[in-house]
């Protein structure tokens, strides 16, 4: 016995003075199961006890009695019997049908996918339930795997009624929905209303769920799945598993219409349509019988380790026993035993009936086939002993694939579920990972045909390009760097692909393109080319830099800087204008006092000199001196500007 049911207050203890509560069973929102025995009736039974906090809470108990009662209006072999109800100080408790085994759920848990027969057995049984409980007037409301009991003796037995409701209450708040979001029907998610047709939207999901091994919808709010149910479509069963029927797969799109109108009208009309499709595909329901079906009682008796319902009592008038002489009972004698000896001819027969089409069926009939296996996932060597052990022999094949990681298969041939032979071969495709892609050059194609390219071998391309400007013309893709998966974000494994490259299938490629060349703002105001490069998005560093220019005019823009590296530009990107502040200026050096030739020389490297004519030009330079200078000296001029200077003869003293 666990720790948690030893400190359980309630093992060992007398419920009402007649159950003797023995263990655990399940814990859950509004109750827990026990195992406990009927000490006046000598029976294990299953005790369903309150829990202590909704004790004083009339729903809950109202529910409780209602449980009670719904269950007890039934007879039926799949629905689980209650035979009590009552209350114990301050604890609430229903005595029902102790059945063991496991849950559906469970069920569902260690197998993941049933197969095509199991799902029929179970939901022929559960089908049968609810039609009683249909024709009784009840809505069950809480149809789900873990209301399915599969007793170990076979027997398949739906409870938990406590959510019925009789057909004519069927309206709910929003605080009354207390139905497993999974399995709501669209009509309880946007009206709060629910009939025998919501119950049959639920088998069509736990249908749905028994053929493929999961939920039609899935979320991480309950809110996101019970938005599903009302908007999306059950998608057929055979998508996930193609080894599902097509009129299973019509049964399943058939229970889980969104409307309620174009649903089954009930439990019944739907066990109806599931017999025909048995008939056509050949299977026989394998369902345990618990003995003759007693009739509806307030007292209920049960003998044995299980507890069953037993036919009520002979109450017709009692006759006294007449003389009877020996003739008489010699004759009842030799009739009992020709009646024996009939019965036995027939059990012979009946034996060797069965006896033959066991060995039919086994021999070279549908039993002596195997089911695929579902092996998806697996390595090889896996899927291989897992065929193996139903004497299939795999043989591997390789393909690619974006979902499934190298060296896991992806599937099989014949698939999951079909029926072989023994030591038939079954193909086991195992995947290689993503497929190559090859691309041949990119350059100078527009972005949309190489986005085109790139998808259609499922290479992804993010929405955001990098845009730069080039030469090229706007729009045209002037760079493709391609990222394998699972690559690290240094982007030292990235492969360039504008010349053409091969990578994979899954890999992600980043595109850059050309916005066209930047414009030339040369020659224009510093004002009107600052608007121009910030319209294109650059940022303009401000003050601008100033040189002089003997070609451009004084304020107006000489040329841009970009990057120090002169790589291309990108909005975002910041540039400096270069202003021109107009021609160089030099100063004007002094040349007063020096000789002719002296001044000439001074002033010639920069300036055009004036006032050396006739008779200065052939005098003899010793003689001569610059007596006055205009512009004076250090006015700053232009290059090439004239300079005039007055020579006189030199005066020695």
């Amino acid at each position: 016995m666990s720790t948690s049911q030893q400190t359980d207050p309630l093992i060992g203890r007398l419920v009402d003075g007649r159950y003797r509560v023995r263990a655990r069973i399940a814990r859950g929102g509004m109750a827990t199961v026990y195992v406990a025995t009927d000490l006046r009736l000598e029976r294990r039974v299953a005790l369903k006890v309150m829990h202590s906090h909704l004790s004083d809470d009339t729903v809950f108990q109202s529910r409780f009695i209602q449980e009670a009662r719904a269950a007890a209006r039934l007879a039926d072999p799949h629905v689980v019997n209650v035979f009590d109800q009552g209350q114990d100080g301050d604890m609430a408790y229903l005595v029902m049908e102790y059945l063991p085994g496991i849950t559906l759920r469970e069920l569902l848990r260690e197998q993941r996918r049933l197969t095509v027969p199991q799902a029929v057995s179970i939901l022929d049984a559960v089908l049968s339930g609810l039609a009683a409980a249909h024709k009784a007037g009840i809505v069950h409301r809480d149809v789900k795997p873990e209301n399915v009991l599969l007793a170990e003796d076979g027997r398949i037995k739906i409870g938990d009624f406590g959510l019925a409701r009789a057909t004519t209450a069927n309206t709910a708040s929003g605080a009354q929905l207390l139905g497993t979001i999974a399995y709501l029907a669209p009509e309880l998610v946007t009206r709060g209303t629910a009939d025998a047709r919501s119950d049959i939207y639920a088998i069509g999901i736990m249908l749905y769920e028994m053929l493929t091994g999961e939920q039609p919808y899935k979320g991480e709010q309950p809110m996101q799945i019970a938005f599903q149910h009302a908007t999306d479509s059950v998608p057929r069963p055979s998508v996930k598993n193609p080894g599902v029927p097509e009129p299973l797969d019509e049964l399943v799109l058939w229970a889980t219409e969104k409307s309620p109108d174009e649903r089954p009208i009930d439990a019944r009309e739907m066990l109806q349509r599931l017999r025909d499709i048995e008939r056509e595909l050949g299977i026989s329901p394998v369902v345990a019988r618990t003995g003759p079906i007693g009739v509806i009682r307030d007292d209920v008796t049960a003998t044995g380790e299980l507890t069953a319902v037993l036919p009520g009592t002979p109450t017709g008038p009692t006759t006294t026993m007449e003389e009877v002489d020996n003739a008489s009972r010699l004759r009842r004698a030799t009739q009992r035993r020709r009646s024996r000896g009939a019965w036995l001819i027939v059990l012979v027969l009946l034996l060797a009936a069965i006896a033959g089409g066991l060995g039919w069926w086994f021999g070279s009939g549908p039993g002596s086939q195997v089911a695929v296996a579902d092996v998806a996932g697996l390595s090889f060597e896996d899927a291989a002993a897992r065929l193996q052990e139903d004497s299939l022999v795999a043989v591997q094949q390789s393909e690619s694939s974006l979902e499934v990681a190298a060296g896991q298969v992806i599937r099989t041939d014949p698939p999951s579920g079909s029926r072989l032979d023994r030591s038939a071969e079954v193909n086991v495709y195992v995947s290689t990972g993503p497929a190559e892609a090859t691309f041949t050059s990119f350059a100078g194609m527009p972005e949309a045909d190489v986005r085109a390219a790139l998808e259609a071998q499922f290479v992804t391309v993010p929405d955001e390009s990098s845009e730069i400007f080039t030469d090229a013309g706007a729009g045209t893709v002037t760079g493709v760097v391609v990222r394998p998966a699972g690559a690290p974000e240094d982007g030292s494994q990235d492969v360039a692909c504008i010349e053409g490259c091969t990578v994979h299938q899954g890999d992600t490629a980043r595109l850059q393109v050309s916005l066209g060349p930047l414009p030339d703002v040369t020659g224009e105001s510093e004002g009107k080319a600052r608007s121009t490069l910030e319209g294109l998005g650059l940022a303009v560093a401000d003050p601008s830099r100033t040189e002089p220019s003997d070609s451009v005019e004084e304020g107006r823009v000489i040329t841009v800087i970009g990057k120090d590296d002169g790589s291309a530009l990108a909005p975002g990107d910041t540039v400096t204008l270069v202003v021109s502040t107009g021609p160089p200026l030099f100063e004007v050096p002094d040349v007063i006092g020096l000789t002719r030739d002296e001044a000439v020389g001074a002033l010639s490297a920069h300036f055009e000199v004036d006032g050396v004519d006739f008779p200065w030009n052939i005098a003899i330079n010793g003689l001569t001196e610059v007596q006055s200078q205009n512009p004076k000296a250090g006015t700053m001029l232009p290059e090439g500007s004239p300079v005039r200077i007055e020579i006189d003869v030199r005066d020695d003293e």
